[in-house]
């Protein structure tokens, strides 16, 4: 963390409970949906593998072959 920003903090942590509340919900409102950004990363790595599965560019094993090579190690 920037000297800023443990500034900010150590200044935050003096507000009272209700202000800090009420700011948290504002920094969190300006991160922005992480999650929906992780969401749409997790589709377009699905859609990639899929697409090499598609293409043959990967071969996929059943599962008790991968469960027996995984358990192998």
């Amino acid at each position: 963390m920037s000297n800023k920003a443990e500034q900010v903090l150590d200044d935050a942590l003096q507000l009272s409970v209700e202000e800090r509340s009420v700011l948290a919900l504002v920094l969190l409102d300006s991160v922005g949906d992480a999650e929906a950004d992780v969401e749409a990363a997790w589709r377009q790595e699905v859609c990639r593998r899929l697409g090499e599965v598609r293409t043959g560019k990967v071969n996929l094993a059943p599962w008790h072959e991968a469960r027996a090579r995984i358990f192998a190690r």
